[in-house]
């Protein structure tokens, strides 16, 4: 029925827990993924879309790696945006808008095409652990079956309670009920537990709606796409999303029902996401607007079901939809269900190694909204960590580690173990200090090779990485060899209002100027030329605009990033007792000891952890 023992074994199968699957399985581990129900792998439990603000660049790092969720997003989508396209390249997001039904479809065919995985639909109830080191999982119908590391990907399902209004009710998502069993033997263990809430909106039928009443939000009029690989293509149609508001009118409706809402009347304890609060959360806490936006998402190509982004809810049914009948275009709206809210278990991330593995348990890794995240693209980059991780320990060979100036994913994991997380932790642009390293653009530059020599990217992914990466710095470099004479250049500054060239200059020089474009530089003699005769692409072409337009910007992130690494480099010994340091204040010691940092520069990270103490930390241990 099963292998006698598996290298790993995944439990849950959300995006966390595919990406650790593939992972693992890709580089060559025997791996079982274990979940309540083989029908909804990948399932996207709140809004149908992947990528946005700072999630775009996780979904093309993860695909810069060999994952499956930029492949994926491309199959499935039906819209695709790069956003933030006014701004520097250092905030380009792509973010696509998805079939739900493709999306999971698309994820479990890829998943099944992957050899060394098998599957296995069954609740996972406990976990079996020896001499503090995981050995195996048990199931609710008691088989044990064993594996010499373990994933956990729960998502929301740890005992997890579903709120629609005063009526609540066991379930790890609509329709799905709740795991129980792995937070009891987790907390038997010595872990630390605690609770976390989301909420997701009503779906509505799209034919009840007036569209002509909202504000039409259509795709790129040339769509991009995630995925670096030849596999995808961008898409040549596409559907809109629509915009509308909420009015002073829904807001006193929904007011109505406060004293019904769990939020307000002590059903619910636990704290919500603060970068995505409920709609009645919203007019709670900023009661000065009198509107905010609603967009109308369709949740396919061929479907009429609507997700209603921006108002997440766990009102009384009744009063969901009253307030959202009062929504311009939604005056005849009919609902497929109504919005909720759900609380689970998580586990303060504090408890784990940059590699994910817990520090109590040996070979047991955490991945995805057990960790107290929020958002399909943190879930899933966690998963794809653990999975590598999970891999590399069972095979015996070096940790992988991503750092914080070479990866999105690297922030989000050195946030969550370093500084905890009370509240749902989602991923922005501003909590990254190297994000003008950090582009969706150079995904593969940044990761592909480190990808490759751990045996996940494929040598067909290394190969297109270095002929996109010799090819963009060959262009640089010949526009810095180039010349361009006054009477060339200076009808093009005119045009765009620069000033003009009194003498001769590299082209590099000139097109370093604000205000000129690569189109721009297209006229000038010999350019179109070389584009052609080296077969430069649109990626390359625009890999070498950014890097001849925010060359200084990356030259002085690279000299800062330098910096931070050596103190990377200075590694604190495995439980080093920091009681003995007595001239370090007392809460830098027990921040320190709890957190167990592994590095000089993860410890002048931690929060209550002054520059005075790393000070007295280097010299305690004759740095």
């Amino acid at each position: 029925m099963f292998e006698k023992q598996y290298d790993v074994i995944v439990v849950g199968a959300g995006h966390a827990g595919s990406e650790a699957a593939a992972a693992a399985a890709n580089m060559g581990s025997k791996t079982l993924l274990i979940t309540m129900n083989l029908q909804n792998i990948a399932q996207m439990s709140c809004n149908p879309a992947m990528g946005g603000i700072a999630k775009g660049q996780i979904v093309r790092e993860i695909d810069a790696m060999g994952g499956y969720s930029g492949i994926v997003s491309d199959t499935s989508a039906i819209q695709f945006k790069m956003l933030n396209k006014s701004k520097g390249p250092a905030m380009w997001s792509p973010r696509v808008q998805s079939d739900r039904m493709r999306f999971a479809e698309d994820w479990r065919i890829k998943l099944e095409q992957t050899p060394n995985l098998d599957f296995y639909q069954e609740m996972v109830a406990g976990l079996i652990i020896k001499n503090d080191k995981v050995v195996g999982v048990r199931t609710s119908l008691g088989l044990e079956i064993m594996a010499k590391s373990v994933v956990c990907t729960n998502g929301t399902f740890l005992n997890g309670l579903i709120h629609i209004g005063d009526k609540q009710f066991g379930g790890g998502r609509a329709g799905e009920r709740a795991a129980t069993g792995i937070t009891k033997d987790l907390i038997e263990a010595g872990f630390e537990a605690g609770r976390m809430k989301t909420g997701t909106p009503p779906r509505v039928d799209g034919r009840s709606l007036d569209y002509s009443k909202m504000v039409e939000q259509p795709g790129d009029d040339i769509p991009g796409k995630f995925s670096y690989s030849d596999e995808t293509k961008p898409l040549s149609k596409q559907r809109a999303c629509h915009m509308t508001y909420t009015s002073n009118e829904v807001h006193e409706i929904l007011k109505e029902g406060f004293d019904r809402s769990p939020m307000f009347n002590g059903r619910i304890k636990s704290i919500g996401p603060r970068y995505c609060p409920s709609i009645e959360d919203k007019i709670n806490r900023f009661a000065d607007k009198d509107r905010h936006q609603l967009f109308v998402e369709p949740e396919g190509w061929n479907t009429v079901e609507v997700y209603v982004n921006g108002f997440s809810t766990s009102l009384p049914e009744d009063v969901q939809f009253k307030a959202l009948s009062s929504v311009a275009g939604f005056e005849n709206v009919k609902f497929f269900r109504p919005g909720y809210a759900i609380e689970y278990d998580y586990f303060p991330p504090t408890q784990l190694k940059h590699t994910l593995e817990t520090k109590l348990v040996e070979g047991l890794y955490f991945a995805g909204q057990i960790n107290g995240t929020t958002g399909y693209e943190e879930a899933a980059c966690q998963g794809m960590m653990a999975g590598i991780n999970s891999a590399l320990k069972v095979q015996e060979k070096e940790e992988f580690i991503l750092k914080r100036n070479e990866a999105y994913i690297g922030v989000l994991i050195d946030d969550l173990i370093t500084k905890g997380t009370e509240e749902p932790y989602r991923m922005f642009t501003s909590r990254a200090e190297y994000r003008t390293l950090l582009r969706q653009d150079n995904a593969d530059f940044r990761l592909t090779e480190k990808s490759y020599n751990i045996g996940l990217a494929s040598e067909d992914r290394m190969r297109k990485m270095e002929d996109k990466k010799e090819k963009s710095f060959k262009f640089v470099q010949f526009l810095k060899d180039l010349s361009v004479v006054p009477e060339e250049a200076n009808p093009v500054l005119e045009k765009r209002k620069s000033s003009p060239m009194k003498q001769s200059d590299k082209v590099f020089k000139v097109f370093s100027r604000p205000q000129i474009t690569m189109e721009d530089v297209k006229n000038f003699s010999g350019v179109e030329e070389f584009i052609s005769e080296n077969d430069l692409d649109e990626e390359m072409i625009e890999q070498t605009e950014i890097q001849v337009k925010y060359s200084g910007y990356i030259e002085k992130e690279k000299n800062n990033a330098d910096k931070l690494n050596r103190l990377e480099n200075i590694r604190i010994p495995n439980n080093f007792d920091y009681s003995k340091i007595k001239s370090m204040s007392y809460e830098a010691r027990e921040k320190l000891k709890k957190v167990q940092p592994a590095t000089i520069s993860q410890a002048s990270r931690i929060s209550g952890v002054s520059p005075n103490d790393i000070s007295v930390l280097l010299v305690y241990m004759g740095r």
